[in-house]
């Protein structure tokens, strides 16, 4: 029989240098995550297929990742699936662990799994970056989450704008008009950036009549200084959001027309935008009645999302101006000496510096060192062993120089 040696479909392998590009990025998500005191969690991949399905979540059957997820069975029949995200798993979480101190600040960063139409940028595997605070109702933890998200992005050179609007003050525009069936309405103002107004407004004449239809368009082009004084739901949580924002050092855009997540958003909802484009890279919102559904109370929570691959593919340019850290610091060539090699290599080693050691001959060492952007080289031979003086190149200017261990260590170190 012959195999294919390829991936599955929607699947597929990273390797260096956009691996090294990849880890870089991880590294600088989960140092921001952790200095707003952020704690690491993770899951299993697999989880009960029942506790993914549409019915395990009321008013879930609308979201599509739920139908686009990954289903299996073990040996013994039971039915599991692959995680789609990871915010469905706290409600577990919650539920097997009753003492868990609140509010919980929690991060994960791990792979997700949708079994969905491939496009360009998207995969069927792809890395969630998650933060959430669980268990606290005040809108300060509304605008921690945007500020951790925004100083991401600020580190990674992306220019970017962050929206936000609030499910409670979409009802209550909808109610105000009198639209009929209210999550249809709210899936059509959805297409707004798609397929255009004109066509959102032909699909909306379904529930209301023309005056209706235009009226709720003239209503989201109001300010939110309108919605308060109108004592519109939500607005004051808008409100209340943005000056929190401005301690931060960010003013977040309120956007009246701005939908996500019919099935669970409860409050505020945000969506994170590259500058000057209708493209969203990051996403998120509050959603105060998932978390505690298997323990059955209230447990109120707000979180933001991003992927990997999305960010990588859609700031590409950006992405692109990251420095990437060599694989070592230093490579060793033995000339004919490899247990020195080895020995200096542990030294190294324990004073915290990269390197790796090669046997092979001097040119093709130094060409693998060139290949993979190692800085230094450094020659082993029965010279620089009997001197105790080795030989360092740098292979950025090409000079060479003869160091104690004692000053390589040094020269290494900075």
């Amino acid at each position: 029989m012959k195999i294919e040696a390829d991936t599955v479909k929607g699947f597929r392998d990273y390797l260096p240098p956009e691996s090294l590009q990849r880890a870089k990025i991880r590294s600088i998500v989960e140092k921001i995550y952790r200095l707003y005191g952020f704690q690491p969690v993770e899951t299993p991949e697999v989880e009960y297929d029942e506790l993914m399905r549409s019915d395990a979540v009321p008013g879930q059957e609308e979201d599509e990742a739920v139908s686009d997820r990954f289903r299996l069975q073990d040996r013994a029949g039971r039915n599991l699936g692959l995680r789609y995200e990871f915010t469905f798993q706290l409600s577990r979480i919650f539920k097997m662990n009753p003492t868990i101190k609140l509010p919980f600040k929690r991060y994960q960063i791990g792979n997700v799994f949708r079994d969905e139409p491939i496009r360009v940028g998207r995969t069927r595997q792809f890395t969630q970056c998650d933060i959430d605070i669980v268990g606290d109702h005040n809108i300060s933890a509304d605008a921690e989450c945007l500020a951790v998200v925004g100083d991401i992005l600020k580190e990674l050179g992306i220019e970017a704008e962050i929206h936000i609007n609030n499910r409670k003050l979409l009802d209550a525009i909808i109610e105000s008009c009198e639209l009929e069936n209210k999550k249809q309405v709210l899936r059509e103002i959805d297409k707004l950036d798609k397929i255009g107004e004109d066509m959102v407004k032909m699909n909306l004449k379904k529930y209301g009549d023309t005056n209706q239809v235009a009226t709720i368009f003239k209503i989201m082009e109001k300010p939110l200084e309108f919605f308060q004084e109108n004592k519109f739901e939500g607005s004051e949580d808008i409100a209340q959001l943005q000056k929190l924002s401005k301690q931060y050092g960010f003013v977040p855009v309120f956007r009246p027309n701005l939908v996500r997540g019919l099935s669970y958003y409860t409050g505020n909802i945000f969506e994170i935008v590259v500058k000057g484009t209708k493209t969203a890279i990051a996403g998120g919102g509050r959603y105060d009645k998932s978390v505690g559904k298997y323990v059955g109370r209230e447990i109120p929570a707000v979180g933001v999302s991003f992927s990997l691959e999305a960010l990588m593919g859609i700031c590409s340019e950006q992405i692109d101006k990251i420095k990437i850290d060599p694989p070592s610091k230093a490579h060793i060539i033995s000339i004919q000496q490899d247990n020195a090699a080895i020995k200096l290599s542990r030294t190294l080693r324990k004073s915290g510096i990269s390197c790796s050691v090669s046997m092979d001959k001097i040119g093709k060492a130094l060409e693998y060192a060139n290949a993979y952007g190692i800085p230094y080289c450094i020659f082993v031979g029965k010279e620089e062993v009997s001197k105790k003086k080795f030989k360092v190149k740098d292979m950025l200017s090409g000079t060479e120089k003869e160091l104690v261990e004692k000053s390589l260590i040094k020269l290494l170190s900075s």
